[in-house]
């Protein structure tokens, strides 16, 4: 059985730092497609980056320079490092999955399209 459980999250003032990790059981992360993305209540949820089983990974616009996923193959983890944080940061993130999608594909709405898998999110709240 799948699993992706994220764990991270907190409250932090604006410009602090967090990181997110995503503990993956049941398949290998290193061959997967894998990305974060974030929600807030009444929105729709909304890409935040991905990273391929070459370990590229891409970024929205929002978030490029501040934020730095990795991934840890020999943990079997996803992070999601956020620097300079700001208030819009706010919200639930989650981390998701898909075998499917080779390098070229694996970008947010690609992934957001056809992820198999999501995780139960964990709670972000920056405060100005």
């Amino acid at each position: 059985q799948v699993q992706l459980v994220e764990s991270g999250g907190g409250s932090v003032q604006a410009g602090g730092s967090l990181r997110l990790s995503c503990v993956v059981s049941g398949y290998s992360n290193s061959s997967y497609c894998m990305g974060w993305f974030r929600q807030v209540p009444g929105k729709e949820r909304e890409g935040v980056g991905t990273i391929d089983s070459d370990g590229s990974a891409s970024y929205a616009d929002s978030v490029k320079g501040r934020f730095t996923i990795t991934k840890d193959n020999a943990k079997n983890t996803l992070h999601l490092q956020m620097n300079s944080l700001k208030p819009e940061a706010t919200g639930t993130y989650y981390c998701a999955a898909d075998h499917s999608l080779l390098p070229p594909e694996c970008v947010i709405d690609w992934l957001m399209a056809s992820r198999d898998y999501w995780g139960q999110g964990t709670q972000v709240t920056v405060s100005s």
